[in-house]
């Protein structure tokens, strides 16, 4: 297999779960600073431009983070990475997706691409405010989903992953404090080594 990722992105997410499953896999490089994902080596994989990208064995590409994060956990069972009763699958879904389509998608790409919302730089920091404002609700979201839990889950999951990379920023590039739950999560997903893995491999801290 091959993780196309670029770091600190939301591949992180992904990487750390092929680093769960101990299966081998390449990690290559796609740098989103430098337009990589609009180069024609690329679009030729992923008409969409977006990382995670993963090509699998068989030459097959898979994308979307969701769809990606679910077939890992289905293919590598032995990694336990797939919720063991349908309503734990629905909930480790239910929270991929939120952090996905809403405190990413629609709160940190305010944050850092307000012209993608807004074509007058006037707007700009209007738009940045409520990205900002619908990040920290999504986090506050999230933290009354752990409560009494240490995973979104129950017990550690694929559904982790999307809530890791999000924490990530919030800590490491909004430098936010993180509520206390969701705080707790990321500690214990810093903690594990293939999460240690996949932030060493991308060089991040």
């Amino acid at each position: 297999m091959k993780l196309h990722y670029s770091p600190g992105a939301c591949s992180l997410g992904i990487h750390l779960l092929l680093e769960e499953t101990g299966a081998p896999f390449e990690a290559v490089l796609t740098n989103l600073r430098e337009g990589a994902q609009f180069s024609p080596e690329f679009t030729s994989l992923n008409p969409k431009s977006k990382v995670p990208t993963l090509v699998r064995d068989d030459g097959s590409v898979l994308t979307e983070f969701t769809a990606i994060a679910w077939w890992i956990a289905a293919s590598f069972p032995a990694a336990k990475l797939m919720p063991a009763t349908t309503e734990g699958v629905a909930r480790a879904l239910e929270a991929t997706d939120y952090a996905v389509a809403t405190i990413h998608m629609q709160g940190f790409s305010r944050i850092f691409r307000p012209g993608n919302f807004a074509p007058s730089e006037a707007d700009h920091e209007a738009v940045k405010a409520r990205g900002m404002e619908i990040f920290r609700k999504g986090l506050a979201v999230m933290d009354k989903c752990l409560e009494g839990r240490d995973h979104v889950a129950g017990e550690f999951s694929f559904g982790d992953a999307g809530l890791f990379y999000v924490s990530y920023w919030g800590a490491a590039r909004l430098n936010l404090e993180l509520p206390r739950n969701v705080a707790g999560h990321f500690a214990r997903m810093k903690a594990r080594p293939a999460v240690q893995r996949a932030m060493a491999r991308e060089g991040l801290a």
